[in-house]
């Protein structure tokens, strides 16, 4: 099968198509025909030596596809059945994926589609669940308008919650749009927050990692009721948590998604797809910011 890899550390450019074996599942993974696969900022930190030193790595986290085989033990999936999730081995940009965590992809969704869910709902639900946020709770969310961003937005407001999001004044009717009231970032946050908030807020998610904690503390009153997913060394320096994946996943969602998509409740749309061939491309898009949206891959 062909699947992207990389036998070297360094930009888009050491991305390569390569021949690999066939994966086969083991108990309780489920193997796809990869339709389409997701690209996220990690995929960048990996490819940059940032996160593993083994050599070669492939790349992808999230796919959507066709079961073609199916392991021991797995009673909920099906040869033949349209499902999305996780792929552990971080080896979903290929023609073959196996994944570990899966549901039915929604029925209003296509592959594309389904491949952008899996990181942004993860690490929002994630994080909403490890802040408490609940109905009746008013949540600040820096960096609103992104993947990630806006799915913590969403998923936010079928909680009941009251949420307020940063984001550049171009993004400010999307993020209305989805149910938050937007504010602009940068200098003079803390006013416009309190603008509309004037005792602050109970809880603040920080997802764009742009050195604003401590004005997330001031607004939230205190360390412990912030969290990051984006700024871990600024977590350490001021005392927020920091969360990530191996903290516990939150894959129940992956499940729940599809009922929240088919009722017209949560939308994440797909900003620019990309052949499997064209993967150091979409790198390169992806590192240059500015993109409302996930990038996806289209493979077969």
């Amino acid at each position: 099968m062909k699947a992207a890899r990389f036998s070297r550390f360094g930009g888009p450019e050491v991305l390569e198509i390569v021949e690999l074996p066939d994966p086969h599942p083991g108990p309780g993974q489920v193997r796809i025909a990869v339709r389409a696969a997701g690209i996220n900022p990690s995929d960048w930190k990996k490819r940059s030596g940032q996160m593993d030193p083994e050599l070669p790595q492939t790349m992808g986290y999230e796919a959507a596809g066709v079961v073609d085989e199916i392991g021991e033990g797995v009673t909920d999936a099906a040869v033949g059945d349209r499902v999305f999730g996780f792929s552990v081995e971080g080896a979903a940009q290929a023609e073959r994926a196996l994944l570990s965590f899966y549901a039915p992809i929604p029925r209003s969704l296509d592959f594309p589609g389904a491949a952008a869910l899996p990181a942004a709902i993860e690490t929002a639900t994630r994080a909403l669940d490890q802040l408490g946020v609940e109905n009746g709770s008013t949540l600040l969310v820096n960096g609103a308008s992104g993947s990630v961003g806006s799915a913590a937005v969403q998923l936010a407001v079928v909680r009941g919650a009251r949420v307020i999001g940063t984001a550049s004044p171009a993004n400010h009717a999307y993020l209305s749009a989805l149910g938050a009231e937007p504010v602009a970032y940068g200098e003079g946050l803390v006013d416009r927050v309190r603008a509309l908030a004037p005792d602050g807020v109970d809880l603040a998610l920080d997802v764009a990692g742009s050195g604003v904690l401590p004005e997330l503390i001031g607004l939230a009153g205190g360390p412990e009721h912030v969290l990051t997913v984006a700024d871990f060394m600024g977590a350490q320096k001021h005392g927020v948590r920091f969360s990530r994946g191996d903290s516990g996943r939150a894959v129940h969602v992956l499940a729940e998604i599809g009922e929240l998509v088919d009722t017209g409740r949560f939308s994440l749309p797909v900003a620019q797809t990309f052949p499997l061939a064209a993967v150091a491309e979409a790198h390169r898009v992806g590192e240059n910011g500015h993109v409302r949206g996930k990038l996806v891959l289209l493979v077969g």
